[in-house]
């Protein structure tokens, strides 16, 4: 694969995980993949694998239904695993963290991160900085400086995934894997760790 391809691939992975976790994957997603517009390798490493072997099964089981259905289907798993009420998955950092006060002063260590690299959150991102997504779309705009050339991006991930996606991600994902009712978030739990791993790999190479 060329460079350009790899950004791609890369993005492409984070921007389906903030899909499926910033909210119930939209209408217009569901039906885009379940038309088989989305690539699926076939090997990268064993939890990518595992994933996009969950994801390739949910695709099968939804094979020829409407994307409106299955679409209210997610929105009803979402609710019950991420808002609940008593929702078994609270996807802050703060709430994995022993050393962190659930949204409270660890919201700050994370939002010190994103304004040393110069970010801020979208604004139609209402969550808490340490919400799962957020942090997810700052690794998306670091990917993005980093295909624009900007070689310091590198450092900037390594450093923001060493002092923090790597210390609360596997735990978080587990638990999505967990509590799923099915290969859909089963798989977006597992190409959670499996991104999180392989981008925390390239980041120690390139910084």
């Amino acid at each position: 694969m060329s460079d350009e391809e790899i950004y791609a691939a890369r993005l492409e992975l984070v921007d389906f995980l903030i899909e499926a976790l910033w909210d119930t994957p939209s209408e217009e997603f569901v039906g885009t993949l379940l038309s088989g517009e989305i690539r699926v390798p076939e090997s990268v490493g064993e939890d990518l694998d595992a994933g996009f072997e969950r994801l390739r099964t949910f695709i099968e089981e939804n094979e020829g239904r409407d994307a409106e259905v299955v679409h209210r289907e997610l929105n009803r798993e979402y609710t019950r695993v991420f808002v609940g009420p008593r929702p078994p998955v609270m996807a802050h950092e703060s709430y994995y963290r022993e050393e962190m006060d659930f949204l409270g002063k660890g919201k700050a260590e994370v939002e010190a991160s994103y304004a040393a690299a110069g970010w801020n959150p979208p604004e139609d991102y209402p969550e808490e900085a340490d919400f799962l997504a957020v942090e997810l779309a700052f690794l998306r705009h670091l990917i993005e400086r980093q295909r624009r050339g900007a070689a310091e991006a590198f450092g900037y991930e390594r450093v923001f995934l060493e002092e923090h996606m790597a210390h609360w991600i596997d735990d978080c994902a587990g638990d999505i894997v967990e509590y799923a009712d099915g290969a859909f978030y089963e798989a977006v739990g597992r190409l959670l760790s499996g991104v999180v791993a392989f981008e925390y790999e390239l980041a120690g190479q390139m910084a």
